[in-house]
């Protein structure tokens, strides 16, 4: 039996209506952005609509993606802007 291709896991940022941040990870990003537009992916984000990707970068394991959230979510907003503008936002 073939084994099913595995996707690279990945960090991203959103930026909510009221323009605080999210952050989370997913091995599949365009059907996680869905499920956060449709309102059923985040709690958080839920009640913050509409969202809008300002941020994704590659971790390779999910491990290494858990890590580099963890490290983020530490971080102050003005970090995170500063972080999002040092790494490269997405334009999205």
């Amino acid at each position: 039996m073939a084994k099913k291709a595995e996707k690279g896991w990945s960090l991203y940022m959103l930026r909510c209506r009221d323009r605080t941040l999210y952050t989370g990870i997913t091995n599949d990003i365009a059907r996680r952005l869905l499920l956060h537009k449709k309102g059923i992916a985040a709690r958080y984000t839920r009640g913050r609509l509409p969202v809008k990707l300002v941020h994704q970068e590659p971790c390779g394991s999910r491990s290494d993606a858990l890590k580099k959230e963890h490290a983020l979510k530490k971080l102050k907003r003005a970090e995170k802007e500063a972080y999002i503008k040092n790494y490269g936002s997405v334009n999205r």
